[in-house]
């Protein structure tokens, strides 16, 4: 239920301006689903048993650990370390993890999380977003944010999704902007991590953003905007 913005604020009883009205508004359910299919990959609750070997050996594919450079935990030593942290997020809650598993091959290639989970106020956040290289840069990596946004504003009800970054981060940023997410400031000094300070860039979509992102993101996945070799035909537009 989307609060549009009108130009002239309401005002109340004692002439000051408030908010636009939410009639109707409840809270929203907290992630719970397992599965969200998509054509390029399924996003499947993150199990230890069935993912992190794969995980593990995907990541540890790259050529260097500049993928672990902004997160808080990584590159791990070994694959019992990384199957040891695994577990104990996949039986979280809060984040709620997904594993990125590639439809051409069943692997799984990667993760994100929703987290920060505010049902009240219908606002939460995607994070603990570990791509490895091999979907980077591939329709696998947009569509597996594209189900996960599908799912929270057309099945959940959310009206805010946030991303969160290093305000170093560039690359994060700019892939934040592209799927549809809107700068709105940094907090300075926000987060101690890695022995070192991180200063927190904050972009969101909306859930009056939506339909628009929407049409953009089906348009981008339709087989027909990929040629022969994979190539894209036309850039993603979701605003």
């Amino acid at each position: 239920m989307s609060a549009q913005n009108t130009g002239t604020p309401r005002t109340n009883e004692h002439g000051q301006p408030i908010g636009p009205a939410l009639p109707g508004w409840t809270p929203r359910p907290r992630p719970a689903a397992d599965q969200l299919r998509g054509r390029y990959c399924t996003l499947e609750r993150l199990d230890v048993e069935r993912h992190a070997d794969d995980l593990y050996a995907t990541y540890s594919a790259a050529p260097d650990d500049s993928d672990w450079t902004y997160l808080p935990v990584g590159p791990f030593g070994s694959r019992e370390q990384y199957r040891d942290w695994a577990r104990r997020q996949a039986q979280n809650d809060d984040p709620w993890h997904y594993a990125v598993v590639d439809a051409s091959t069943g692997r799984a290639v990667g993760t994100l999380a929703l987290m920060r989970q505010d049902p009240s106020n219908g606002a939460v956040e995607v994070g603990w977003v570990v791509f490895s290289r091999a979907m980077q840069r591939t329709p696998l990596s947009t569509e597996a944010h594209f189900l996960l946004m599908r799912y929270v504003f057309d099945e959940l009800g959310y009206r805010r999704y946030e991303w969160k970054c290093d305000s170093l981060n560039a690359p994060s940023r700019r892939a934040a902007e592209r799927l549809g997410f809107t700068y709105e400031g940094t907090f300075r000094q926000a987060v101690v991590y890695q022995g070192r300070n991180r200063d927190t860039t904050w972009l969101s979509v909306l859930d009056r953003d939506w339909p628009q992102a929407k049409k953009g993101f089906e348009a981008w996945l339709a087989p027909e905007n990929f040629d022969a070799d994979g190539n894209q035909r036309s850039a993603l537009r979701t605003r």
